[in-house]
């Protein structure tokens, strides 16, 4: 790939060990094209992240509009999310063999053509093709483009600030899908929820192959067949066992045997990868540690802040009476200090190491959380829930970027793929997975006190974000322990 050389990055560090003073991000300058490859490459990462929400606000009218029941109504959300989670992990590792430009642009296509598709449906099928087909397009395009990000900028200064803007973006985009949903459906029609990714994505089909340079192995290995069925239909199980979880409860029938059956699925894939000649994940990559508890810290920050936006909705329309759009609307304080965090997190990573970066940003997190047990019923607890989401936001990135730097760092170019294929997976399914368990957890206090109304709402929310919060200190404090320390630069 046509990007600058490669300059040497430290080793890993321990805390108890000397190091050199470390220059500051600063010092290190992006290229023209680099820029403009960030640029590209940021605002795919943003319209992704818009669509993971936009319909969120919107499913009532779409509903109505196109004739699904009630209890359908989850479908539009769930064939999103099970074509995104359950193939996220194949394509990362087809962005590696095929070359990742090619698997990005194709990906945009047919973002572009699925959102077109889905902004024109007239029945509830169509809609649900267009879902999965942006599922699977998001499951293609968000490891390749990262891949793309971390082979077009080295390990050190420039990465991690180019994450922490991606982190920050990606955020920012949860939280923007969020008050776009609502003002399009509000000002024109919750097609337009669709309709708006179609200019962006044909920008981007248009621009990418001059920008943005290509890089593959010189020799392709054969694709893990066995693997790629096992993992996928593992994380499909999985998936779907998740979403059926929060919409029917966790002991059902089906709930229970999609969860153990996909956890079947997965070990056996991982024995699969043991025997394979050309595994989809090699072994070794699954034994680095940083691999491993860069994950889990990633997990953790994708499950907490996502359900936390759920728990706080509750709140929000339940307890307070807000409206979507309102509701949308005091998201944005949180958005904002997500951005902030994304700023910072390259640069705190640069400065202060990924560990230090990951455990700061957990606490931070972790006692903003807690502070919303305070919550009550009267409207001017808002400014607490203002503040707290606000500070939590930038702990949340700060844990996210140095996520995204641990789970890429000191693997080759050739395995960037995989790399941010794991990330990605890690990502969907802590997505996916926060939400169910929150909701089980306030379900349950409100079963127990008898009372769904505000009182009992107030009561379970308080239940969740309390676990909510331990949740986060924990992945603190694993990272902590188990993480070794890198700098930038």
């Amino acid at each position: 790939m046509s990007a600058p050389s490669r300059t040497p990055s430290r080793p890993a560090l321990t805390a108890s060990a000397p190091t050199a003073p470390v220059p500051p991000p600063s010092s290190a300058r992006m290229t023209g094209r680099q820029k403009v490859v960030l640029t590209l490459l940021l605002g795919a990462q943003f319209m992704i992240a818009v669509d993971f929400s936009i319909l969120n606000v919107a499913l009532p009218v779409v509903g109505e509009g196109l004739g699904f029941a009630l209890q359908d109504l989850q479908w539009i959300a769930t064939a999103f999310a099970l074509a995104a989670a359950g193939f996220t992990l194949l394509f990362g590792r087809i962005a590696d063999l095929v070359g990742r430009k090619r698997l990005f642009v194709a990906g945009m296509a047919v973002l572009g053509l699925s959102s077109l598709l889905g902004g024109l449906a007239s029945s509830p099928e169509v809609l649900l093709t267009a879902r999965v087909l942006q599922g699977l397009a998001t499951a293609a395009v968000t490891p390749a483009g990262l891949a793309l990000l971390t082979t077009a900028f080295k390990e050190g200064p420039l990465r991690e600030r180019a994450l922490g803007l991606n982190g920050a973006l990606m955020s920012a985009g949860f939280t923007a899908g969020a008050i776009l949903g609502g003002l399009l459906t509000d000002l024109l029609s919750w097609r337009w929820a669709f309709l708006v990714n179609v200019p962006v994505a044909a920008l981007v089909v248009a621009l990418a192959p001059a920008v943005i340079a290509d890089s593959r192995p010189a020799e392709r290995p054969r694709l893990d067949i066995p693997g790629a069925v096992t993992v996928t239909g593992g994380l499909l199980l999985l998936v779907y066992g998740l979403t059926q979880a929060g919409a029917t409860g966790w002991t059902t029938p089906t709930t229970l045997a999609a969860l153990l059956a996909g956890a079947a699925l997965l070990i056996a894939f991982r024995f699969v990868e043991k025997r394979a000649s050309a595994p989809l994940v090699p072994v070794h990559i699954l034994k680095r540690r940083s691999v491993i508890w860069g994950n889990t810290t990633g997990l953790v920050a994708f499950v907490t802040e996502t359900s936390l936006v759920f728990l706080l909705t509750l709140y929000l329309q339940e307890v307070l009476g807000y409206s979507p759009l309102s509701t949308g609307l005091a998201f944005g304080v949180l958005g904002i200090g997500t951005v902030i965090g994304g700023t910072l997190g390259g640069r705190a990573v640069g400065r202060y190491g990924n560990r230090t970066t990951i455990v700061a940003g957990g606490v931070v997190q972790a006692l903003a959380t807690l502070s919303l047990v305070a919550l009550g019923s009267s409207g001017a607890w808002i400014w607490l829930l203002l503040a707290a989401t606000f500070v939590g936001g930038i702990g949340n990135m700060l844990m996210i970027v140095g996520f995204m730097v641990t789970a890429t760092s000191g693997l080759p170019d050739e395995e960037q793929g995989l790399a941010t294929g794991l990330a990605t997976m890690t990502q969907q399914v802590g997505i996916t997975l926060g939400i169910p368990v929150m909701s089980a957890i306030a379900t349950a206090r409100m079963t127990a006190l008898g009372d769904t109304g505000p009182a009992g709402v107030l009561s379970g929310v308080s239940v969740a974000v309390l676990v909510n919060s331990a949740l986060v200190l924990a992945g603190a404090v694993l990272a902590g322990v188990f993480l070794g320390e890198r700098r930038g630069g």
